[in-house]
């Protein structure tokens, strides 16, 4: 079966149709199309003849669009396009083994002991960048991930649906991040051998008896279609992919067409037609191997660099199978597709067939297939939107600083006469308070603590990541790699909270270390436990285990705890920030405020620009949260990260210098609401991107969605309200330190 992609709605006359790339085979299912425009979770329908194309299978070279490839590519980086050294973290040619090289001289010593240390080491390797070579008719494992959808958000695990199983099941040792993720790995019954064909194969076949699923499965089977589903296996570490070609023919005219190669992850499980399901049980792999250079008299090495897959839908009637296990399979488009009635019981056969082809992409580049991107000028719209954005900000913070401050920090030291000192007003009238401790000072130290630990994790796992180290090559490390530093970068949240707990005439340090180590973790662990028992009551393999779960809680007390009271001692000893004016004793009244001094109409001031800086780059990464898309490129999402920083710390002294001129002195907590606004516009965007994107229906996936939403927007909060608070503290340090006070 072969299925075609369509979007409609593109402005002007042109009009697309793709195609899925097909092996000849049978076919005489309608041509299937998806709505919108390639997105992967849109839903499947019916599209005009015209719109399929032939299925013959046409070579095209590997699609590859960077630039600066090359082993030189390291020594050479001013030559490059920034976009090709930012965006190219593994796949560039010889920059995965540059990242080896540069570690091994700067931790040579580290390196030497653990090679020594181990006796069968020949190589130092970074984890997941370790080619593998093969030799002609060796066994390439093919290994299944898991299923996913986009509707359900409930990731389940290959073996829970009845596919053919091989006669011992293993399952990989996995990390922290792939539980996390629900990824469970296991063999499967295919077997592929490098560089050896296969027409067609039946698996679990026992004496040419074809399986035979029960009522109760063919309904799981059924209901995991309708839902959308899609099958997850690799190959070599590398994932199947499934190929479409887009074709655009202006005003109906056939001979002008380009192409436009798009992938898709995983295949479709089955699909729908005329509310009858159809179960794609015929496999088509196609490899793609790279012949290694050898010297003369060597056996030839190939290398996996390309794994695509064709799902068809063929009736049991159409299959002939002998005893040896093979098959043939119907010529042309005489075949009707396999037809799931989830009310009966159902018999089917199933198969896979194996085509290899010889690639001219080598190793380091083969994961371009899944990290290519047809709308790589959106980012750099992006940060020049983000950009413009800073330099707006810059200009207003420019006038203030430059102009208003200047002119106020000049008036108020004259010293003319007494009359001027008392007709004093705006910011400096409320110098006498302005470092009046707020009310909670316990808590408003542990929530700045919290963002400052989230600030060091964040910064630096994206730092790594534009740097190639956690590549999607390696899975679940860019999860692992965050969940540990989070709880290592608890010495530095801890530190920071206890200095400024002391700054606010704070003295029961013990127990504000231990609400700085469990207020935001526990809220997080709280949220995460309660959805976690909504997953496992579905079965589904995003349910995180107990003994993971006891690992976690035992990294939690273990050892960010411990950390975070280590660093709040010491933050505590060390002296308190100097304020440069002292506090009344008798506070200030506070004179009426006016409309657009309101906190809720200050979030919404302050929250736009930040938000607006990087609201591009957020659609991306929700689209590879919510519809299972690879996220690589990090170093864009670097630059949005600095301008976001910059943008929030400059709206944060903008919002308190307006308020300390309207002679309001209760700028602590405040500032820290105001200046995390932009997690408003965060919140509003994910409730747009759910009605709008997602194709969600049911109660507990949208309770999923809702319920991670609410922990990103809550950890957005405390990363932005900390970047503010602190830059706002600087400025009205600062500012008041420049002024003579009597």
């Amino acid at each position: 079966m072969a299925a075609a992609m369509v979007s409609e709605g593109d402005s002007g006359s042109q009009s697309w149709s793709g195609v899925l790339r097909g092996l000849p085979g049978p076919s005489s299912a309608p041509c299937l199309a998806r709505a919108t425009s390639g997105t992967p979770s849109s839903v499947l329908r019916d599209v005009p003849d015209w719109a399929c194309l032939s299925q013959t299978p046409s070579p095209r070279p590997w699609p590859h669009t960077q630039a600066c490839q090359g082993p030189e590519f390291w020594g050479r980086h001013s030559k490059c396009k920034i976009g090709a050294v930012w965006d190219s973290w593994g796949h560039v040619e010889g920059s995965t083994y540059r990242v080896g090289m540069t570690l091994g001289q700067d931790w040579l010593p580290w390196s030497l002991l653990l090679l020594s240390l181990t006796c069968d080491s020949h190589a130092f390797y970074v984890p997941g960048v370790a080619p593998i070579n093969f030799h002609q008719n060796d066994p390439v494992e093919i290994k299944a991930v898991k299923l996913t959808s986009s509707r359900t958000q409930l990731p389940y695990e290959y073996y829970s649906l009845p596919f053919c199983q091989p006669s011992k099941i293993t399952y990989k040792a996995e990390n922290l991040g792939e539980v996390l993720r629900g990824d469970r790995i296991v063999n499967t019954p295919f077997q592929v051998l490098m560089n050896s064909e296969k027409k067609c194969e039946v698996l679990c076949s026992q004496s040419n008896k074809p399986v035979t699923l029960t009522v109760e499965q063919s309904r799981l089977v059924a209901e995991r279609i309708t839902e959308d589903y899609y099958v997850h296996l690799i190959a070599d570490n590398l994932p199947v992919a499934t190929r479409l070609e887009l074709y655009s023919n202006r005003e109906g005219d056939d001979k002008k067409k380009e192409k436009d190669v798009q992938f898709e992850h995983g295949y479709r499980l089955g699909f729908t037609d005329v509310n009858k399901i159809y179960l794609h049980n015929h496999l088509s792999f196609i490899l793609y191997y790279h012949r290694e250079d050898l010297e003369e008299d060597q056996e030839h090495t190939y290398r996996v660099v390309r794994f695509e897959v064709i799902p068809q839908s063929i009736r049991l009637e159409d299959i002939k199978a002998d005893e040896k296990s093979s098959c043939t399979l119907p010529e042309g488009t005489s075949s009707s597709p396999q037809e799931i009635d989830p009310t009966k019981e159902n018999q089917l056969y199933f198969t896979y067939s194996v085509h290899w082809e010889e690639s001219d992409i080598k190793w380091a580049s083969r994961w371009d297939t899944y990290l290519t991107m047809s709308d790589v000028q959106i980012h750099w719209f992006s940060i020049i939107n983000s950009v413009v954005v800073v330099f707006f900000l810059s200009g207003i913070l420019s006038m203030i600083i430059i102009r208003t401050l200047r002119k106020d920090i000049a008036n108020y030291n004259k010293e003319d006469d007494i009359e001027d000192t008392m007709e004093e007003s705006g910011w400096k009238l409320v110098h006498g308070d302005v470092f009046r401790p707020p009310q909670y000072p316990m808590i408003l130290s542990s929530l700045l603590g919290s963002g400052i630990q989230l600030f060091c994790m964040i910064l630096i796992v994206i730092f790594v990541a534009m740097l190639g180290m956690l590549s999607p090559s390696s899975r679940g490390a860019l999860m692992t790699t965050a969940c540990f530093l989070f709880m290592f970068m608890g010495v530095f949240g801890g530190f920071s909270a206890g200095r400024l707990y002391r700054t606010l005439k704070g003295h029961r340090w013990k127990k504000g270390a231990f609400c700085t180590a469990t207020l935001y973790p526990g809220v997080v662990f709280g949220i995460c436990f309660v959805l976690n028992c909504f997953i496992w009551g579905k079965h589904s393999s995003g349910a995180v285990p107990f003994p993971t779960m006891v690992a976690l809680l035992c990294m939690w007390f273990g050892i960010s705890l411990p950390l975070v009271y280590l660093g709040y001692y010491f933050g505590f000893r060390k002296q308190p920030y100097d304020n440069p004016v002292r506090t009344n004793q008798i506070p200030r009244q506070i004179p009426e405020q006016r409309w657009y001094m309101n906190r809720f109409v200050g979030i919404l001031m302050a929250g736009i620009l930040p938000f607006g800086a990087m609201f591009i780059e957020l659609f991306f990464i929700f689209s590879a949260i919510w519809e299972n898309q690879f996220y690589y490129l990090f170093g864009f999402l670097f630059l949005v990260f600095i301008i976001l920083v910059v943008s929030c710390s400059q709206i944060s002294i903008v919002m308190v210098y307006f308020q300390l001129c309207a002679e309001d002195y209760r700028w602590w907590w405040r500032n820290f609401l105001v200046s995390g606004g932009s997690a408003f516009y965060v919140l509003v965007y994910a409730i747009f991107y759910f009605v709008n994107k997602l194709d969600i229906v049911e109660f507990i996936p949208s309770l999923l969605y809702f319920g991670y939403t609410a922990l990103m927007v809550l950890s957005f909060w405390l990363l932005t309200g900390t970047i503010g608070f602190y830059a706002a503290y600087m400025f009205v340090r600062k500012i008041y330190a420049a002024v003579k006070i009597d």
